[in-house]
């Protein structure tokens, strides 16, 4: 039963692939779907998922991503999170550009009932050199809104972040993105490194280490979250 689960999860990320990859040109999307199921002595589900959609027209490029984890064991949740992340990127040059950026994440075991941020930053795009390699950075701020115990309270933020591309074949990428957000209050860090690999064409194996810290957070709560997943990555 639990595999049946599993194959119809795959399906179901199948046809919906299918159903975006009908928009226009310009527009990439991308499906990205983990999962564990293991029954008898022990019971345990664990989900891992995610989502993009990118938009380019003339200077602009529109993002949108969503990305979750879910696992629970002996029928108790142990994890639920959902972070997503909405970004238009103006370039008004050919390697320097203005991106504002919208982020909510509603994670059920960081303490906070949810966090959302709103950035603007200057970027510009490094190492064109480089044919196989691409790095962007920026820089900018915003204001992020924390929710605790049915309360709310804003803080000015820093956000300093780095994603770096590295094309080692034509079957196989290695990704790193990192970012630091430096508020009057708390900090938050996030690093995300990863490694694709094409299985065939449009479906890909990737290997992913995510970790995110943040300097203040509810007593009793770990500081530091890590994920390691390996997830079928779907391109249409």
């Amino acid at each position: 039963m639990k595999l049946y689960s599993s194959l119809l999860l795959l399906v179901s990320a199948t046809v919906f692939g299918s159903t975006l990859s009908a928009q226009e040109n310009g527009v990439t999307k991308e499906i990205e779907l983990g999962s564990l199921f293991t029954s008898g002595n022990t019971e345990e589900v664990s989900l891992n998922f995610a989502g993009a959609i990118d938009i380019i027209e003339d200077d602009w490029e529109y993002n949108f991503s969503l990305d979750g984890l879910y696992s629970s064991s002996e029928s108790e949740v142990k994890g639920q999170r959902l972070y997503g992340v909405a970004s238009a990127n103006y370039s008004f040059t050919e390697d320097s550009f203005f991106l504002s950026r919208l982020a909510h994440e509603d994670d059920r075991f960081s303490g906070y009932d949810s966090q959302s941020d709103i950035t603007f930053s200057y970027g510009r795009g490094m190492l064109q050199n480089i044919s196989n390699m691409e790095l962007t950075l920026n820089a900018g701020a915003g204001v992020r809104w924390s929710r605790l115990n049915n309360s709310d309270f804003d803080e000015p933020i820093v956000r300093l972040a780095g994603d770096y591309r590295w094309t080692i074949s034509e079957s196989a990428v290695f990704t790193q993105e990192l970012s630091a957000e430096a508020g009057s209050d708390s900090n938050i860090y996030r690093s995300e490194t990863g490694i694709e690999t094409e299985i065939m064409e449009n479906l890909s194996l990737r290997f992913s280490l995510k970790i995110k810290n943040q300097s203040e957070v509810p007593i009793g709560r770990e500081k530091t979250d890590t994920e390691t997943a390996v997830t079928l990555v779907m391109r249409f």
